[in-house]
């Protein structure tokens, strides 16, 4: 089976064409969570399938993470396959995918620079409250598209400094909490400077943090324009990189989320077992 092997500032994916059908989506998940074990396969944080269009776009795209589960969209992956897509002669600069989430706009910045339009919140609420004895701090939430990427969005301004076991502990908790009925992404965020925060996200599927999340990033930027604390284009380090979103606002609504960053291809071949 031929594969391509991409990340966008270090969230990485296994990419297959299965535009002939050669696969059959029966066994989507099982291939993901056989082809994105670290160290024992060829690893990765999810499975990206290209597929044929059915709604209008260039193409199709289905992703799962790394745990077999179906995700709804992925950001990052997104801006990938945008790079596949034109690299390939599925489109021109600026292509339309079909996701799970809905349509999903890409186009080519450079030649490893990528932008897309995510999906518009459906949800947005600046605050989430938990049940008092669960000690959990408050965070805000967002949903991209329809269903809607959930998201728990956490103001915690040393997330640097705390110890990752402890960390990931709490970002389980909240993941899991009941107060989200289908689980969320945690994303922790940190101020730098007006515009410009430090995060890191928690991601379901994969069940621990990633090297970046452009949902998340795309989540995190809709929280903080909703809540005035940004305007413009919000800058998000992330431990595998910097992106970069812009979100409007009008009538009080959050729309028009562009997320840009790094789009690169690590290795093409072919995998002998799976």
């Amino acid at each position: 089976m031929k594969f391509t092997k991409m990340h966008g500032a270090g969230n990485d994916f296994i990419l297959i064409d299965n535009r002939d059908g050669a696969v059959p989506e029966t066994e989507y998940a099982a291939l993901a969570r056989s082809l994105c074990r670290r160290r024992l396969s060829l690893g990765a944080d999810g499975l990206i399938v290209v597929l044929p269009p059915s709604r209008g776009g260039d193409y199709a795209m289905a992703f799962y993470n790394s745990d077999g589960s179906l995700g709804e969209m992925c950001g990052n992956g997104a801006r990938c396959i945008a790079r596949y897509g034109y690299e390939h002669g599925l489109a021109g600069e600026t292509q339309r995918i079909e996701t799970t989430a809905g349509m999903v706009i890409g186009r080519r910045v450079g030649p490893e620079l990528y932008r897309v339009r995510l999906n518009d919140p459906t949800v947005l609420l600046p605050e989430v409250t938990f049940p008092e004895e669960d000690g959990l701090p408050p965070c805000a939430y967002a949903e991209l598209g329809d269903p809607g990427i959930p998201h728990a969005v956490v103001r915690l301004d040393k997330w640097e400094e705390t110890p990752r076991a402890e960390l990931r502990e709490l970002a389980k908790m909240i993941r899991f909490s009941p107060v989200f009925p289908r689980g969320a992404n945690v994303t922790f965020w940190a101020e730098v400077e007006p515009n410009h925060v430090k995060a890191v996200t928690y991601e379901r599927g994969v069940e621990d943090f990633t090297l970046a999340c452009g949902t998340g990033a795309g989540s995190t930027a809709a929280v903080l324009r909703l809540m005035g604390l940004a305007d413009g284009e919000v800058r998000l380090d992330y431990p595998g990189g910097t992106l970069f979103v812009t979100a409007e606002e009008a009538d009080g609504k959050i729309k028009d989320l562009y997320l840009t960053g790094p789009a690169v291809t690590v290795a093409e071949g072919e995998v002998l077992t799976y």
